[in-house]
């Protein structure tokens, strides 16, 4: 894998933050949803941005 510039690293840490704190928010909205398809919707989302900020992880190995 070719070495990653500053900047490039820069974004990465910028976009894995960002997809935590989504993922942190998701949850505790689904934790507060009473309606069950709002819970799923959150439920989610917050699966996904686990799984976009593990893809991006992925780059600093």
């Amino acid at each position: 894998m070719n070495h990653l510039s500053e900047l490039e690293l820069q974004n990465l840490r910028h976009l894995i933050g960002g997809y935590e704190t989504t993922h942190c928010k998701m949850q505790s909205y689904a934790r507060e949803a009473s309606d069950p398809q709002i819970k799923s919707f959150f439920e989610e989302a917050a699966t996904s941005s686990s799984e976009n900020k593990q893809t991006l992880m992925k780059f600093l190995h």
